[in-house]
């Protein structure tokens, strides 16, 4: 369930791609790679889209 209606993250969803986006600054801080946070919060992105999409048709 979305948490808004603009949004298509639920607030699960919302509450790991905050955690994920500070440990993305503290790596990015510590000159480190990031590209494995980036890419898990892509997937929750797309999978927040594909479920809102489904309910829609």
């Amino acid at each position: 369930m979305a948490f808004t209606d603009k949004d298509p993250h639920s607030l699960g969803e919302l509450a790991k791609v905050v955690i994920l986006g500070a440990r993305i600054a503290r790596r990015e801080a510590r000159g480190k790679g990031t590209a494995r946070l980036e890419q898990r919060v892509d997937q929750i992105r797309e999978q927040a889209l594909a479920r809102e999409a489904l309910k829609k048709k």
